[in-house]
């Protein structure tokens, strides 16, 4: 008999059940984070044109749509509000507002779930700004760093009082982690997480997520989010953010900046998240509709590309970010929501669909993580 090669890779391949076996990278409905959007005045939800499956939400959809994600075993999801028009003004006071939109949407998902749900907050004034920047401006439209973190100092007190247990400041402010950090913790909510946008890079990618939250910008945020070309800025920007006190980093978009997230993750000792943004999520879609190349395979592959991207030593990874083992928690798309619950109803339980494996053979992860992921409003985000 001949003994060449010695060595057979193939072998550890050879069934769905092998490679399950040894796959270095695994995605499941608890690794995820469905981003959702509440809208005030809806009187019924309303389909994003831009995110086909994806819905603005009014308070009952809103609950409906939470039971679905934790019977599916997601138990994590990032709430963004939509004011009225009327309600934004030049600092978008009404983000800080108990009454406001989003503070409401956060009290009702933890007066109907508890601590069976994981909410997320967007700590950013740009869905409550008249001008849609993410902060205040002076005389001559320029964003003022300092004077907006002290109003990100209001919005994350009144979002933790309303029940948040993550507070996800986004608008690569200088300096924002560190003050929302203190605010927490001076007002007794030092148990309250912080999850930073530490490497978020300017992108024509975020368009649809600027529709699903009506946003009023004209012109861009190129003064404070991250210039494309730069690599080594995201590093220092995801350390001093750990050394503020994050709890969580964030690099965003993913897949165009898998370096980033190699760096980071190396580099960090706090979990490191992805976010796939909905740009992604709507070259997908076309491809699906043009290209009919949308298949189970191809919208999950993202979630294994992310975690793989930045591997480290001793990470477990999954969707679109590396965290350390165990902390494994990302934000999925909604429209890899959307074909999950198309994955539920083709199955006859909850249960059954954790052996329901795609030709690709991610099963379940690849049931929630499988759109979820790779596809995104602007979020789809994972840790390490």
């Amino acid at each position: 008999m001949s003994t060449f090669p010695a060595r057979r890779p193939r072998r550890l391949r050879t069934t769905p059940a092998m490679r399950n076996l040894v796959a270095e990278t695994q995605v499941r409905p608890s690794d995820l984070i469905l981003p959702m959007f509440i809208v005030d005045g809806l009187d019924a939800p309303r389909e994003i044109p831009s995110m086909p499956g994806v819905y603005q939400h009014t308070f009952d959809s809103l609950r409906r749509a939470t039971e679905e994600a934790l019977e599916a075993g997601v138990t994590c999801v990032d709430l963004f509000g939509v004011p009225l028009e009327e309600d934004k003004d030049d600092t978008g006071s009404v983000a800080w507002d108990p009454q406001g939109i989003l503070n409401r949407g956060i009290s009702c998902l933890r007066e109907e779930f508890g601590d069976d749900l994981i909410v997320m907050a967007d700590t950013c004034l740009d869905e409550f700004t008249s001008h849609g920047h993410c902060g205040v401006l002076d005389d001559k439209g320029r964003v003022l760093n300092d004077e907006s973190v002290k109003l990100y100092q209001d919005m994350a007190r009144s979002q933790a009082r309303a029940g948040a247990q993550i507070v996800s400041p986004s608008g690569m402010m200088d300096g924002q982690i560190g003050v929302i950090r203190a605010a927490l913790d001076l007002s007794g909510h030092d148990d309250v997480a912080v999850m930073a946008y530490s490497a978020k890079y300017a992108s024509a990618a975020y368009g649809p997520f600027r529709e699903a939250v009506q946003s009023s910008l004209q012109g861009d945020r190129a003064t404070y989010q991250q210039d494309p070309r730069n690599r080594t800025e995201s590093l220092r920007e995801a350390m001093l953010d750990e050394e503020q006190g994050a709890d969580i980093l964030m690099v965003k978009p993913a897949l165009p900046y898998l370096d980033v997230l190699s760096d980071v993750a190396a580099a960090a000792t706090v979990p490191v998240a992805a976010y796939q943004v909905s740009g992604e999520m709507a070259m997908i879609e076309a491809a699906a509709i043009d290209a009919d190349c949308a298949s189970p395979p191809m919208i999950a592959r993202p979630a294994t590309d992310s975690p793989r991207g930045r591997r480290l030593p001793s990470i477990s990874a999954s969707f679109g970010v590396t965290l350390r083992p165990s902390t494994a928690r990302c934000m999925a798309s909604m429209v890899a929501w959307r074909m999950l619950r198309r994955s539920i109803s083709s199955t006859s339980s909850p249960t059954r669909l954790k052996a329901a494996s795609s030709s690709s053979a991610v099963a379940v992860q690849s049931g929630v993580a499988r759109c979820r992921i790779s596809v995104n409003h602007d979020c789809a985000t994972r840790m390490r």
